[in-house]
C-alpha cells in the first residue's frame, strides 16, 4: 500500500512538473512572439513634428490642393496601414510600456487573442471598441488592451493607481494618419465590467455627456480637474485589474488636437 501511495504521489509530482514546464514554455513562446511583433512594428513608430524638425527631416508640406483632412499626416501610420489595413492609429504614454498601434475589429472579441499578423497571441492587440468611429469623433472612444504579467500591452496602466505617478504623468499621445492628439489624463478608476456609465461608446446627447462626466468624478480614485466639458472628446483606456473578481481599471483623458 505504501509503495502504491508513493508511486501515485511521484506520478502526480511528475505531472505537475511537466505541466508547469509546458506552461513556462508557452509563456516564453508567447512573450517571444509578442516581442518579435513589437520590434517589427517599431519601424513604423510615429515621431512628433518637433523631433522630425530637429533631425532636419520634417514632414511633407501640405499642398493647397490637398483636402483639409490631409493637411496633417503621420506618414508612418500611412505606411503601417498599407501593411496592416486594420490599424487605426498609435498610442504612446511616456514612462510606461504602452507604446503600440491599435486596431479595430468587427467586434470586441476579434483582437483579444490575435496579433496584427492574424496569428493567435495570448497578448492579442490593443483595439478600439468596434462601435467607435475611427477618426475619434465620438464623445467617448474606448481602447482595450490585456493586462499582461510581463508588463506589456496595458500592463503598466496599473502605475496610474499610484497617486504620485498619476500626478506626475499627465499626458499621452495618439497618432492617426491625418491627425495627432494629446491626451490630458483626468481620471483613474477601478470598476466592474458592468459599469455602463463608463463602457458607453455611443454617447450622443448633451445630457448623456454630462452624466458621463459626473459619473467619472464619482468613481475616480484619482482625478485631475482640467476643465473638461461636454464639448470635449474623451478617450478611455481599459484593462483587467485583480483587486476584486473580474475588476477593470480605466484611465480616462481628454483629447486635444495638436
Amino acid at each position: 500500500m505504501k509503495k502504491l501511495i508513493f508511486l501515485s504521489a511521484a506520478l502526480l509530482l511528475f505531472a505537475v512538473i511537466g505541466y508547469s514546464a509546458y506552461q513556462l514554455r508557452e509563456i516564453g513562446q508567447n512573450n517571444a512572439q509578442e516581442a518579435g511583433m513589437h520590434n517589427w512594428l517599431l519601424q513604423y513608430h510615429p515621431r512628433s513634428q518637433a523631433v522630425a524638425e530637429a533631425s532636419g527631416e520634417g514632414f511633407p508640406e501640405a499642398s493647397d490642393d490637398d483636402p483639409p483632412a490631409l493637411q496633417v499626416v503621420n506618414q508612418s501610420i500611412v505606411d503601417l496601414q498599407a501593411e496592416r489595413p486594420s490599424v487605426v492609429g498609435w498610442l504612446t504614454i511616456p514612462n510606461t510600456r504602452i507604446d503600440y498601434p491599435f486596431t479595430q475589429g468587427v467586434d470586441n472579441a476579434q483582437y483579444l487573442h490575435l496579433d496584427l499578423n492574424d496569428r493567435w497571441s495570448a497578448s492579442g492587440t490593443v483595439f478600439m471598441d468596434f462601435r467607435n468611429n475611427k477618426d475619434l469623433t465620438d464623445f467617448n472612444t474606448i481602447l482595450y488592451g490585456h493586462h499582461m504579467r510581463s508588463g506589456s500591452m496595458f500592463g503598466t496602466l496599473q502605475q496610474f493607481d499610484n497617486q504620485s505617478f498619476f500626478d506626475n504623468n499627465k499626458t499621452g499621445t495618439i497618432f492617426l494618419a491625418n491627425a495627432t492628439y494629446e491626451i490630458e489624463f483626468i481620471a483613474f478608476a477601478v470598476i466592474p465590467p458592468s459599469d455602463s456609465g463608463i463602457y458607453h461608446p455611443t454617447i450622443e446627447t448633451e445630457a448623456e455627456r454630462s452624466a458621463f462626466l459626473d459619473h467619472v468624478t464619482d468613481v475616480a480614485r484619482h482625478y485631475r480637474d482640467v476643465g473638461v466639458t461636454v464639448e470635449d472628446r474623451i478617450i478611455t483606456l481599459s484593462t483587467c485589474n485583480y483587486e476584486f473578481h473580474n475588476a477593470r481599471m480605466v484611465l480616462i483623458g481628454r483629447l486635444v488636437e495638436v
